[in-house]
């Protein structure tokens, strides 16, 4: 594996050093790169979010297991005035089964003590096929035959 794409935009420091260790399949280092309370918020589905490095290193073994050529890409990154770090990123593969999967998003990083000690966690699955914005618009007012739920 290599370093994703991009990696060259974020600060140094932790998050840096777990996109290139995430990059590199290199699970061990990439946790090392998180605070032990590490939480992980994910708004969009709450019930997702989580406390704690080990279930880091139980999602990231899962993933490594079942996309075995599962590649990372910074698309952008940004610092801000109280010190997080905001990036803007991709991952792609195909799982064992030959399925491809992709997904973008952002996740906002907290820093203590030179690990990552949170994230608000906003990467979903890619989805190609949910129709226009038209579509998207009806289907979140209602008024469509798409129904309720975009």
């Amino acid at each position: 594996m290599d370093t994703p794409d991009g990696v060259d935009r974020l600060p140094d420091g932790p998050v840096r050093r777990m996109f290139t260790a995430a990059g590199q399949h290199n699970l061990d280092a990439m946790v090392a790169e998180f605070a032990g309370d590490y939480v992980n918020t994910t708004p969009n589905h709450p019930s997702r979010s989580f406390t704690g490095s080990e279930q880091v290193r139980s999602n990231w073994s899962a993933l490594f297991a079942g996309i075995p050529d599962l590649s990372l890409k910074v698309v952008d990154a940004a610092t801000s005035t109280d010190g997080k770090v905001w990036v803007e990123w991709a991952s792609h593969g195909t799982r064992r089964d030959g399925i491809a999967v992709e997904q973008a998003g952002i996740g906002i990083f907290t820093l203590r003590d030179d690990r990552i000690s949170a994230v608000r966690f906003y990467l979903e699955p890619a989805d190609q096929d949910t129709g226009d914005v038209n579509a998207a618009v009806r289907a979140m007012a209602g008024t469509g035959p798409e129904g309720a739920v975009p």
